[in-house]
């Protein structure tokens, strides 16, 4: 299968500069975890954990260190309306392959609008007019205008924009972007069916930190077949 030399192969904290432990978001496991021991990517890497663990504040660290807005754009983008992102990026040093693209995405479906109006204030050629489709649509309508650029994508929770179909439809272009060799995937997820994405290394994210697990093992995937399989037995709990 074709591949693109890696945009990031591995991060690291950056040794002379390191986060105190005792500061946020060090304290949470998954961040300690990253920078004590680092962490290895491959060509599609996923984050599966609930609200809260951390695997939001991971790839948000991720983008701003590659040179991505907080709430989502390209490189060099600098979109920003409201700053509550982490400091943890200025103590990261990624790992690139040589010849690797330096372009890349950060799409994150809470702030969207925001780059969309950011899109249609600074135009760098021809669009959609996404404010014009339906959230889930806008966001797929991005992934396609800029399917054949290289480089690094980084989504966080995409699924909060799209329904089970369009989870598929997500897939299927960034799984082409992929298996074309012009693009690296890191996604953070709570649904079972971005979390399948074929031939993704997947990291469970919780109090214990980091966890490569099989998609079957997750705890959302089997929270979720029990739920199916008999939704009762957790409805009549509530309330």
């Amino acid at each position: 299968m074709p591949r693109t030399r890696l945009p990031v192969r591995r991060i690291e904290e950056y040794a002379p500069d390191p986060l105190p432990r005792g500061s946020w978001p060090a304290t949470l496991a998954p961040v300690r975890q990253l920078l004590d021991d680092g962490l290895d990517l491959g060509p599609v890497t996923v984050f599966v954990g609930d609200n809260g663990v951390g695997k939001s504040t991971l790839v948000e660290a991720l983008a701003l260190a590659y040179g991505m807005g907080p709430e989502g754009g390209s490189t060099m983008s600098g979109h920003s309306t409201r700053p509550t992102e982490s400091q943890l990026w200025e103590h990261l040093v990624l790992v690139r392959e040589p010849g690797a693209p330096k372009s890349g995405f950060f799409l994150r479906a809470e702030t969207m609008h925001g780059v969309f109006t950011f899109l249609e204030q600074h135009p760098g050629g021809p669009e959609p007019r996404f404010h014009e489709r339906s959230h889930g649509e806008s966001f797929l309508d991005f992934v396609i205008s800029r399917s054949r650029w290289p480089g690094l994508w980084v989504l966080d929770e995409p699924e909060s924009a799209l329904s089970f179909s369009g989870c598929l439809a997500l897939i299927g272009l960034l799984q082409s972007v992929v298996e074309t060799g012009i693009g690296q995937v890191v996604l953070s997820t709570h649904s079972p069916v971005l979390a399948a994405f074929p031939g993704a290394t997947i990291h469970e994210v919780g109090e214990w930190g980091l966890r490569r697990t099989a998609w079957q093992d997750l705890d959302v995937v089997r929270d979720q077949r029990a739920f199916l399989a008999a939704p009762e037995r957790y409805l009549r709990h509530l309330g």
